[in-house]
């Protein structure tokens, strides 16, 4: 572990993040100042020792880039920076010990190779390449992003929506001591750091987004600057895009907002997290059931009502739940092994960003609840059991989150009579 040396920025990240670094206003002042120029090697910052360590500056652009393309509306990246200044002092070459447990911790966030390896096997994180060699922890990008996902697994844990307190403490001592007083130290730390960091204005990474739009004035008009990725084309394939274009109602709005075939843009909200205007949205799902004859038993519009509860239809998805369906990786990897669905490939979490992607394994799933230890299920059960795990299913008590999915639903039936139809479910 102590050969590894790095001087530059350039020895720790790839190329297409170390521009992202240059596009961030503060991380570019801030460069420039100690004589840095775009084209050549950026030093990284020493202390007194001599081991390398970010600024707070360029802590908060990392975290903020790992978030606004993986985790938007799911991880804080404040949370990133206050973990990163207790774990490391942001030094990406830190390195710990633990004799006890034998595990090795690494990096800024200190990740072990052990979680790392899970995450990325068994949870699917493979946006970053992760090599057999551990010494690949080292990356800020690497670790920050593998860090983010393994606090999005406790921000879920036991299909429980955590606190920031639980998510804190279980990163420090794992799950089993998060509501143990040996971490509760850790915790008062973790806010006065928290408390004390400089203001995010510049990095534009909210906690949580703003519920987009239904209206087609609002579509229109929140297709502005895009983050990574945030247009149809580049999540979805040629031949998906062009059912899109040939859908009747997707081709009208498109071409009333000034769309062009290879460059379709994503609407955003004020915080320019992409989401689908409900046109769109049902789009997606009558394409994919009238594509796979294997899923039965789904409506479109319940999947659409569906996607409004978990997602609220941002393509990312929202808090815990990924992409417009709120699929998660395992779920969706053992739909398509073992469950036979494999009319799209599923091999990282990133893919269940992409709105076909996650429309399809939704859609799979809800098929399988319907037929949940081989009878067949009404909707309350399926839409309870996609919502809750079907061990937690109670069909005595029509609760809010029937009610909401009812609402959600009644939007999508009233555009059905809008146009034409009279089909109810």
């Amino acid at each position: 572990m102590a050969s590894v040396s790095f001087k530059y920025w350039n020895d720790c990240v790839d190329p297409e993040d170390l521009d992202a670094m240059w596009m961030e206003p503060d991380v570019r002042a801030e460069w420039i100042d100690v004589g840095e120029t775009m084209g050549s090697k950026v030093h990284l910052s020493r202390d007194p020792d001599g081991q390398p360590y970010l600024t707070q500056t360029e802590m908060r652009a990392v975290a903020g880039i790992i978030v606004r393309r993986h985790f938007v509306s799911q991880i804080d990246s404040d949370m990133l920076c206050a973990i990163a200044e207790l774990e490391s002092d942001r030094q990406p070459l830190a390195t710990s010990y633990n004799k006890k447990s034998e595990d090795v911790k690494m990096g800024i966030m200190q990740i072990s190779p052990r979680t790392s390896e899970w995450l990325t096997r068994e949870l699917g994180y493979r946006a970053y390449q992760v090599a057999e060699d551990p010494k690949f922890l080292y990356k800020p990008f690497l670790n920050v992003y593998l860090a983010a996902a393994y606090l999005k697994w406790i921000l879920n844990y036991d299909q429980k929506e955590r606190s920031e307190e639980f998510m804190v403490r279980a990163y420090k001592g794992s799950i089993k001591k998060a509501t143990h007083k040996s971490t509760l130290p850790y915790w008062r730390k973790y806010l006065s750091v928290k408390e004390s960091l400089p203001s995010r204005k510049a990095f534009g990474v909210g906690s949580a987004p703003n519920v987009p739009s239904s209206s087609a004035t609002a579509v229109s008009q929140s297709k502005e600057a895009s983050p990574v990725n945030a247009t149809w084309d580049s999540r979805t394939s040629g031949q998906d895009m062009e059912e899109m274009w040939n859908h009747p109602d997707v081709n009208k709005e498109w071409t009333k907002s000034g769309e062009r075939r290879g460059n379709v843009r994503l609407s955003h909200d004020a915080e320019k997290h992409p989401y689908l205007s409900r046109v769109e949205l049902r789009a997606v799902a009558e394409i994919i059931l009238a594509k796979h004859s294997n899923i039965k038993g789904v409506k479109p519009t319940v999947l659409c009502a569906v996607s409004e509860m978990v997602s609220m239809r941002f393509v990312n998805g929202v808090g815990q739940r990924t992409g417009l369906m709120g699929i998660d990786y395992p779920t969706a990897r053992w739909l398509y092994k073992d469950g036979g669905y494999k009319g799209y490939m599923v091999e990282s979490t990133e893919d269940l960003t992409k709105p076909f992607v996650s429309m399809y394994f939704g859609a799979a799933y809800m098929a399988w609840l319907s037929q949940y230890e081989g009878r067949e299920r009404t909707l309350q059960f399926v839409v309870q059991a996609y919502l809750s795990g079907p061990q937690n299913v109670n069909l005595q008590e029509t609760g809010p989150l029937w009610m909401k999915f009812e609402e959600a639903l009644s939007r999508y039936e009233e555009t059905r009579r809008e146009n034409g139809s009279c089909i109810i479910m």
